[in-house]
């Protein structure tokens, strides 16, 4: 009986561990009606999918390196970056897609040099990305005199800002990227490796799998998301600033973890990194709606990024110790 009792337990906490992220979302769905806001309206549920659609882009990228058993702090400063370059050199007179390539380009070489001194170097991805993000942030404020850019093109401002049968156009990009993510991921040989790799790294190598060029593309694949979900928040905020990716980089890798793409690496993917930053959308849209202190949000908020990664570490260790 006890045996069974001690089963039952196990099974349970393994399920919650699993679904904590859906979890989350249902309890916060049945909560909204005590808040007498409009939150089931369309307008309110479309608007809450185009605002998380740029942290969903930098997401699907984190995901890369997650799963390849790395992080990314420099996701936030990269998006600021690739922004700024954007809205400057269009007001500069240059073609706007050509700027914007640049602007994507940008954060691929940020992407590239992580991945170069993370994978070669064999340095600690958490302190190299967290460097880059302080240097890069370091080269908005210079570019920007540490003060936001207004664009003055109204093409560059409808890029995000405008709608296909209805629907908002940052949002359908967020869609095709996703999807084009989740094929990467589930059914090329990259996205194979990226799990085997994740999941033992030696044995991946010795397997034959090109370990250390998967990891590389990986990094760079993370900074070009970030400077993609960059360039289309300037669009819509029709302005640049260096202060836009300051909460990103903990608010997506916890978000990330969220949804069931563990820091131990291997696991998770696209859909599992969609919920999670959903759960993290829907946290703050009903702490708002609920009228909540932003002083106490961000103590809360605090408190869950704490607790995911306490829960994340204490699944990792319990899977050690299963094997």
């Amino acid at each position: 009986m006890n045996v069974n009792v001690h089963t039952v337990r196990k099974q349970t906490l393994h399920v919650l561990a699993q679904q904590k992220a859906i979890i989350a979302i249902a309890l916060m769905l049945f909560a909204m009606p005590f808040s007498n806001s409009r939150f089931f309206t369309s307008l309110n549920i479309l608007n809450i999918f185009r605002v998380a659609s740029p942290n969903l882009i930098i997401a699907f990228g984190v995901t890369l390196a997650v799963i390849c058993r790395g992080c990314d702090l420099s996701v936030g400063s990269v998006m600021s970056l690739a922004g700024i370059i954007s809205v400057l050199l269009v007001n500069s007179g240059m073609n706007m897609y050509l700027a914007m390539l640049i602007a994507v380009l940008s954060g691929a070489v940020v992407g590239f040099i992580n991945g170069f001194l993370v994978v070669h170097q064999k340095t600690e991805a958490f302190i190299i990305t967290l460097g880059m993000g302080m240097l890069v942030k370091g080269v908005s404020l210079l570019l920007t005199d540490a003060n936001p850019v207004p664009a003055r093109s109204f093409e560059f401002m409808m890029i995000s800002n405008g709608s296909t049968f209805g629907i908002p156009n940052i949002m359908l990009l967020m869609i095709l990227i996703g999807i084009f993510t989740f094929w990467l991921l589930r059914f090329t040989s990259f996205g194979r490796n990226c799990y085997a790799l994740g999941g033992d790294y030696e044995v991946a190598e010795y397997s034959g799998i090109p370990v250390i060029r998967t990891k590389w593309i990986a990094f760079t694949l993370t900074g070009t998301y970030a400077a993609i979900a960059g360039v289309l928040l300037s669009s819509y905020m029709n302005t640049g600033a260096a202060i836009y990716g300051d909460p990103i980089p903990l608010m997506i890798n916890c978000g990330v973890v969220i949804g069931g793409t563990s820091f131990a690496g291997g696991t998770g993917g696209v859909v599992h990194s969609f919920i999670g930053i959903m759960v993290m959308q829907l946290l703050r849209n009903c702490m708002n709606a609920f009228r909540i202190d932003p002083y106490i949000q961000q103590m809360f908020l605090g408190i869950v990024i704490v607790t995911i990664i306490c829960m994340d570490c204490y699944a990792i260790k319990r899977k050690k110790e299963d094997v």
